[in-house]
């Protein structure tokens, strides 16, 4: 897995490339949750992850939860049909901000 953090004015986009799986998914709760909380608006573009494991999506779950205590946003894009189905069978389409394409995804940051 690979992690690209770069800057589009205020937005922090964090790429990532590749599986969160249970091997990969420390070097990402490394870097997301406290990017989260220092960083007021974060769009995490998922469009290359093929597989996102429970430890994967416990990451995920402590970044969200990062976001809300600071009232931050942290914004999903390019979901990947069998990633957003496992994100909709589990409820987190409830918890999260998912939008198609990382167009939409700055618009909405930029609101």
């Amino acid at each position: 897995m690979n992690i690209n953090e770069t800057h589009e004015g205020e937005v922090l986009v964090i790429a990532v490339d590749g599986r969160i799986d249970s091997t990969t998914s420390r070097q990402l709760e490394d870097v997301l949750p406290e990017r989260v909380q220092a960083t007021p608006r974060v769009l995490l573009d998922m469009s290359d992850v093929q597989y996102v494991s429970s430890a994967g999506l416990r990451v995920l779950l402590k970044a969200a939860k990062s976001a809300r205590s600071t009232g931050h946003d942290l914004v999903l894009t390019g979901l990947l049909p069998q990633v957003h189905e496992v994100f909709q069978v589990i409820g987190f389409d409830s918890l999260f901000r998912i939008l198609p394409d990382r167009a939409a995804a700055m618009a909405a940051l930029a609101a």
